[in-house]
C-alpha cells in the first residue's frame, strides 16, 4: 500500500460517478454522474463542488485547448458553457438501436478525442471505440465492444492501452501519433475475477497503469510490460469506476464510485459509496491531453462513415 491517506472529498452518493479528469489550466477536476445526469466541477483549493444538470447521460468530459470543455452524452458530442449550463450539439452517432450510448474516453497526445460506446445490457458486444478528430470526423477503431472503458497512452506515445470491461483485459495496441492508427492488438494485463472488473484507467509518470475495479472495492496499480499487480488502494465502495491524477504536482489520485443497482441494505453497508475520493500518492501522474479542435465549425468537415451525422452549432 502506498503511503498516504484516503479522503472523501464530495458526499454526492452518485448513482454512477465517472469520468474524472484534471484540468491543468483551470486547476479543477471535471467528473460526471452518468445516471444522475450531472456534470461536476471540483475545486481542490476551496473544496467547492459545483454541479449542473444536463438533458441526458453525460459520460466523458475533456478540456478544449483553446478554452472551455466538450463532453459526450448518449450518442452526441457537445460543447459546454459551464457558467450558463448551455450545451451545443456538435455531432451525433445514430447507432443501431437507442440502447447504445457513449461511455468512457480521453484525448490522445495529438488532441483527438477517443470515446467508446456500450449497450444497455451487460455483455451485448454492440459498442465500438471511436477516434473523433479535431475536425469532428469519426473513425471506428475497435468493433464488437461490450463496455468501452479505460484508455491511456504510453509515455512515449507509441502504445494505446484500452479496456473493454467484460474481457477482463487491458489490451495494448501499437499507436501512430501522426495518423492515430492502431494495430497489433495484444493483452498487456489480464485481470483475475477475484479483483472485480477493470473500469476506468490512468497512467503514472513511471508508465504504470492505475485501474479502478468495478466490484473490487479498490484501485490497483499494474505493470503493463509484465502484467504484474504492483499495488492496491482499498476504497469503501464496491463499485469503483475511474481514477485520474490531479493537483498542483499531479500526486493526487481522484477516484469516482457508484451506487448503481444498490438496495437500501447495500447503502447501509456502504454509506460512502457513490462519493468522490482522493488519495495522495508518492508517484506522480502525467497531464491529461486536451481537445485541439474548434467547436465553431459551421458545416460538415472531413469524411464521416455511414451513420455519422455532423451538426452545425447553428442548426
Amino acid at each position: 500500500m502506498e503511503s498516504g491517506k484516503l479522503k472523501c472529498l464530495v458526499e454526492s452518493h452518485s448513482t454512477l460517478g465517472e469520468g474524472p479528469l484534471w484540468d491543468q489550466k483551470e486547476k479543477c477536476l471535471w467528473w460526471v454522474d452518468i445516471e444522475g445526469r450531472k456534470i461536476h466541477r471540483y475545486d481542490p483549493v476551496t473544496g467547492e463542488n459545483r454541479s449542473i444538470e444536463v438533458a441526458g447521460r453525460p459520460s466523458t468530459i475533456v478540456p478544449r485547448e483553446s478554452g472551455g470543455v466538450i463532453y459526450t452524452m448518449e450518442r452526441e458530442v457537445l460543447a459546454l458553457d459551464f457558467q450558463t449550463a448551455e450545451s451545443t450539439v456538435l455531432a451525433r452517432i445514430p447507432e443501431v438501436g437507442s440502447e447504445v450510448r457513449f461511455n468512457d474516453g480521453k484525448c490522445d497526445p495529438a488532441g483527438r478525442l477517443w470515446a467508446g460506446t456500450m449497450g444497455s445490457k451487460d455483455g451485448q458486444g454492440i459498442g465500438a471505440l471511436y477516434c473523433i478528430d479535431t475536425d469532428l470526423s469519426f473513425r471506428r477503431m475497435v468493433e464488437g465492444v461490450a463496455v468501452s472503458n479505460g484508455i491511456v497512452w504510453s509515455l512515449d506515445h507509441k502504445i494505446l492501452y484500452y479496456i473493454d470491461t467484460f474481457t477482463r483485459e487491458v489490451a495494448a495496441y501499437d499507436y501512430d501519433l501522426e495518423s492515430g492508427d492502431i494495430s497489433n492488438r495484444r493483452v498487456a494485463v489480464l485481470i483475475d475475477e477475484k479483483y472485480g472488473f477493470p473500469d476506468g484507467m490512468s497512467i503514472d509518470a513511471e508508465g504504470m497503469l492505475w485501474i479502478a475495479h468495478w466490484g473490487g472495492a479498490a484501485v490497483r496499480r499494474w505493470n503493463p510490460m509484465s502484467g504484474e499487480l504492483l499495488n492496491s488502494i482499498s476504497i469503501p465502495a464496491q463499485q469503483v469506476t475511474a481514477c485520474a491524477f490531479g493537483g498542483e504536482d499531479l500526486h493526487d489520485l481522484y477516484i469516482t464510485t457508484a451506487t448503481s443497482g444498490f438496495s437500501n441494505e447495500d447503502l447501509l453497508v456502504q454509506p460512502r459509496a457513490g462519493n468522490l475520493f482522493m488519495y495522495e500518492l508518492e508517484v506522480a501522474g502525467v497531464p491529461a491531453f486536451s481537445f485541439k479542435g474548434s467547436v465553431f465549425l459551421t458545416g460538415r468537415v472531413g469524411a464521416l462513415p455511414p451513420g455519422i451525422e455532423f451538426l452545425s452549432p447553428h442548426s
